[in-house]
């Protein structure tokens, strides 16, 4: 019996080992990235069953992200070979400061083509929680509407629903219909990961309190506003609320993959049946050790290296 339900887009990541620009470099290290595939990752090191459901082509780079994912435990039945597509490409630059320069090839690709007929796949009664982003429905049509019939088959079947709101708004094609659609989506969940500038843009409200108690009253059970160093806004139905601290380190290298390190804390916390400030707590922690490495999900730790990094690792705002 599997914990959890991924669904998602894994893509090849080529970042760079050289600084400048995409244009200017010549030397990539080949890599396996995508939200859920970190999320993925991250849960089997911490020694949770994950099941993921995607398409990936069968040429050489799908051949390449099967074996990534057979690797740490991801690969199942529910990845599904794809003949005529190819799998989603990422390129990322390397920066001496700030957020790196990504670049997406994903239009078209086998995982965008997921239907309603392939969320049938899945057995919900063999499964805890269902943790999905928003990246999917960006990236088409047919695969947005499957994110909304995967949100229903999973609340009528018991399982505990996490929505991280990932924005991509590159891959929408509109800031609109991204809006709408991730509202849509934030607002049937039991457990909402919004970002403060995510959620800043999505309700048009400034403050984590705010933005928190806009999904609360739209009938969501947690929010968790993410703030980076600052740490982590709690609130939930009942009105209990806390501002979690956050962890620091001496140098941030890339912030990519650190939102989703911060699922992984959560969802982890939740399987395990911490109180949901516990869960934050190791949720803020793997984001931060996230952010120390180039890498979307290979410093992602196991329980041991978890402890130890909040056990050695000061906390503050």
């Amino acid at each position: 019996m599997a914990d959890v339900m991924l669904v998602g887009e894994p893509l090849v990541l080529f970042y760079a080992q050289e600084y400048g620009s995409l244009a200017e470099v010549n030397h990539f290290t080949k890599g396996l990235a995508g939200a859920e595939v970190n999320v993925g990752i991250g849960l089997s090191r911490l020694g949770h069953q994950v099941s993921y459901l995607t398409k990936i082509s069968t040429d050489e780079m799908g051949d390449y992200i099967y074996q990534a994912l057979e690797k740490e435990q991801l690969a199942s039945p529910y990845i599904l070979r794809e003949p005529t597509l190819p799998v989603g490409i990422m390129y990322k630059n390397k920066v001496k400061e700030g957020d790196p320069k990504t670049l997406y090839y994903r239009k078209g690709s086998a995982a965008s083509k997921m239907t309603k007929a392939d969320i049938d796949r899945i057995d919900f009664s063999q499964l805890k929680l269902v943790h999905l982003t928003g990246i999917p429905a960006a990236l088409s049509p047919e695969f947005r509407e499957a994110c909304f019939y995967l949100i229903q088959q999973a609340k009528e079947s018991g399982c505990l629903l996490t929505f991280d709101s990932n924005l991509r708004p590159s891959l929408w094609e509109s800031e609109a219909l991204m809006i709408q659609t991730i509202n849509e989506l934030a607002v049937l969940s039991d457990i909402f990961l919004p970002g403060l500038e995510e959620g800043q843009l999505l309700t048009g409200l400034t403050t984590t309190e705010e933005i928190a108690d806009y999904y609360l009253t739209r009938g969501v059970s947690h929010v968790v506003v993410k703030n980076g160093a600052q740490g982590a806004f709690v609130k939930s139905q009942n009105q209990e609320k806390q501002l979690v601290e956050g962890f620091l380190v001496e140098k941030v290298v890339d912030t990519v993959g650190a939102g989703d390190g911060f699922a992984v804390g959560i969802i982890d916390g939740l399987l395990r049946k911490l109180s949901l400030p516990e869960a934050v707590e190791n949720a803020n922690a793997i984001g931060a050790i996230q952010v120390q490495h180039v890498s979307d999900n290979e410093a992602l730790p196991t329980l041991v290296e978890l402890q130890e990094f909040k056990e050695n690792t000061q906390r503050g705002r």
